[in-house]
């Protein structure tokens, strides 16, 4: 439901084409993830970045969105909008995590023949709130905050910057928000050079704590920031480009090896930091003016979040599949292909006969 001032302001379109073009992009990441032997040889090798271009672009957004709206909106109706636009595909996100749960059973993770249905019921219920479990309640073995819909970590986090963001830092004037982007900036060049990349988040540990918010500070504030500053100029064929620029920047190979882990973690801060921004200021800039072009940003937009929510639960069967008979990528190419348009397909059905239902729903009832 939209204020009249949101409505009248102009729609990113092309913005809401690329979180599409690289959620897609981490669903083709997740299936090969399941042939590589660490994460020195992963295939499509920077698709963990998708995250951190999630968490740019939700800042930019989130900005442009709101910021101009305080006064006329309370934060309990903020946090209501956040949590009708997001938290019903994290429901059923659970919801298919929990139905796949014993058809992954495979010799990678041995166990989960002996949990018991009522621990896999409470962990779904426990999803349902986003809220992260102990490493000592994992039921699956990969010290996974959410063990039956693992990216459901970054949510966590999407609504941790979604409460620093209306609890304080809303009210930051550019120039103190400019203070804090520099500051998260350095902390991400540290963690990323130190670690080789910025690989993790998904586990309720210190370590990986603080991995989650050193990937979600500089990204969400330094799109808060952009929204605030960016001066736009048109840009020819931008859905193009930038996706082109997407694509490419999650793809590249590993660089520098074993022997100098910090080369590539110069590649990951210098992509969120420098590439990632520009690529959102390109497609803040562009039009799309073609009625297929509309189409296909629109399409891409709406199945982003419920191909993202949903597909993991796929990839885990995929991924036991695959260790257990040791198959190549080459074996079982088709597999992939069909899995990826079963996982759009899924998404789509969700989107179409649940999210926006019951979003509609929630909406007329929860938002005024």
């Amino acid at each position: 439901m939209k204020s009249a001032a949101l409505a009248g302001k102009p729609h990113y379109a092309i913005l809401d084409g690329l979180r599409g073009v690289a959620a897609l992009m981490v669903v083709v990441f997740h299936f090969l993830e399941a042939h590589a032997t660490s994460h020195l040889d992963l295939m499509i090798n920077h698709g963990y970045l998708a995250v951190d271009f999630f968490f740019l672009l939700s800042g930019f957004v989130i900005g442009y969105a709101y910021d101009d709206r305080w006064g006329r909106i309370t934060l309990k109706e903020f946090f209501v909008r956040r949590l009708v636009r997001l938290q019903p595909m994290v429901v059923v996100g659970m919801v298919i995590g929990a139905v796949c749960f014993y058809f992954q059973e495979s010799t990678l993770w041995p166990q989960l023949h002996t949990v018991p249905v009522w621990q896999v019921l409470v962990i779904m219920v426990i999803g349902f709130t986003v809220l992260p479990v102990p490493p000592s309640a994992d039921i699956r073995g990969w010290m996974e905050m959410h063990p039956l819909n693992g990216p459901a970590w970054s949510l966590f986090f999407e609504y941790v910057g979604n409460l620093l963001y209306a609890l304080g830092i809303r009210r930051l004037s550019n120039t103190a928000l400019a203070v804090l982007v520099v500051l998260s900036g350095i902390a991400l060049v540290h963690l990323a050079v130190t670690a080789g990349d910025v690989i993790g988040g998904w586990s309720l540990t210190a370590e990986q704590l603080h991995v989650g918010f050193v990937r979600l500070m500089f990204p969400f504030f330094a799109g808060l920031l952009l929204s605030r500053t960016v001066a736009l100029r048109p840009v020819k064929n931008a859905f193009l480009l930038c996706s082109l620029m997407v694509i490419v920047a999650l793809s590249i190979p590993r660089i520098g090896g074993t022997e100098r882990l910090w080369l590539n973690g110069l590649y990951d801060a210098g992509t969120i930091i420098v590439v990632f921004p520009l690529i959102i200021y390109v497609g803040a800039s562009g039009n799309v003016t073609s009625t297929a072009g509309k189409r296909v940003c629109k399409f891409l937009g709406d199945i982003s979040y419920p191909v993202y929510i949903t597909h993991y639960p796929i990839i885990y069967i995929y991924t036991g599949w695959v260790y257990d008979h040791t198959y190549s990528v080459y074996e079982t190419a088709f597999v992939i292909a069909g899995a990826f348009t079963g996982c759009v397909l899924l998404a789509y059905l969700c989107l179409k006969f649940y999210d926006e239902p019951v979003r509609r729903w929630l909406g007329k009832r929860l938002l005024t």
